[in-house]
């Protein structure tokens, strides 16, 4: 957490204020509970709930005496749709969107924005696992509506979006960018 404070601190002493935060950290862990140990539950729910929570809170205390900012988070859309053996990520991002828009009205009055975007599966490192075999390709790739796996550049104009001044009467929005995973 320290490290957090340091980091608004400097961008504070770099920039004279901080606009936003985006905090884009996850994790893909697949497993059913039974399958899951303790530890790998820990270590998703850290990386995914409580990094965030961190992140946020080191930034509120700037947010708060500029009375402005809008922070954005990154989810999944297994935080609010039932996927077979999402349990853990599911758990964090389930709360994660709960903190944000709960954030969204203690906040709303101080002039911070709380938004959200909840994705698909992504064709990032993070997901080779899963893009590198045909056979996982495929299967990932039938799960979305839309008939393909998300690019990066499908979910960068919408953050940029949230997290400007553009977006200045959203908080509480936890948007899908999920190739239709959501509705289906």
């Amino acid at each position: 957490y320290e490290d957090l404070v340091k980091a608004v601190d400097k961008a504070v002493e770099k920039f004279g204020k901080v606009d936003s935060l985006i905090h884009a950290v996850g994790s893909i862990v697949l497993k059913p509970i039974h399958n899951t140990d303790i530890e790998t539950f820990k270590n998703v729910i850290d990386l995914n709930l409580t990094s965030p929570f961190l992140a946020i809170k080191a930034a509120l205390k700037q947010m708060q005496k500029q009375k402005q900012g809008s922070i954005v988070v990154v989810s999944s859309v297994a935080g609010s749709k039932g996927l077979m053996n999402h349990e853990a990520i599911s758990a964090a991002k389930g709360g994660l969107e709960a903190m944000i828009r709960s954030a969204s009205v203690t906040y709303a009055k101080r002039g911070i924005r709380f938004n959200g975007v909840a994705l698909g599966l992504v064709d990032t490192p993070l997901a080779k696992f899963l893009t590198q075999n045909e056979i996982s390709k495929k299967a990932s790739t039938s799960m979305h509506p839309m008939g393909r796996i998300g690019e990066p550049k499908d979910v960068t104009e919408a953050l940029i979006y949230l997290a400007s001044d553009d977006s200045s009467w959203v908080t509480g929005t936890i948007l899908p960018i999920d190739g239709g995973m959501k509705a289906n």
